[in-house]
């Protein structure tokens, strides 16, 4: 990663086109959480609650603990990985270190709370189902800002601040 570090990543076409590849990979893995979220729920109260405890009106089942924990096990170590990495590529944007803070938190905690909340709904109380309307909102925005502000420093000229703003840091602490 020293390239993001030295600006390299703007001035080499390579580097530049696989993080660009990188980027609309992850656009369309954005896409498609969000397809998917749709497809079994909306936005609301009713939909989240009906997916998770089932509706015996419509012969829906509740979600079952060890399906449910086939989804976390997954999900869990894959948005690991891809917020790790999506952050490390924003961490060298001309950003200010409370910006950059602000914009590693956001993803983990959203995508954290996102896969918990729907645990919540299921075996906690249905009211959590707020909690996971707005952490499948935050996820998505947190994600989305990500890639944008990362798509920003591959296009803009200015330096990045990674070192500054890691000196902020240690001096501040």
């Amino acid at each position: 990663m020293r390239f993001n570090i030295t600006g390299e990543q703007r001035r080499n076409p390579l580097l530049k086109t696989a993080i660009l590849l990188f980027l609309a990979y992850i656009a369309l893995l954005w896409l498609s959480n969000g397809l998917l979220y749709f497809d079994k729920m909306s936005l609301t109260y009713h939909s989240v609650k009906t997916y998770y405890l089932g509706d015996p009106e419509t012969f829906q089942q509740p979600r079952s603990y060890v399906g449910m924990l086939e989804v976390a096990h997954f999900h869990l170590f894959a948005m690991g990985v891809l917020v790790l990495t999506l952050v490390h590529l924003m961490f060298f944007a001309p950003l200010s270190t409370r910006a950059k803070q602000f914009w590693m938190w956001a993803p983990f905690v959203f995508a954290v709370g996102d896969e918990g909340a729907g645990w919540l709904v299921r075996f906690v109380s249905p009211l959590f189902a707020y909690l996971k309307i707005a952490t499948f909102i935050g996820l998505e925005v947190s994600l989305a800002g990500v890639i944008g502000i990362t798509l920003w420093s591959l296009a803009s000229d200015r330096r990045n601040s990674y070192a500054q703003s890691g000196a902020k840091a240690e001096t501040s602490s």
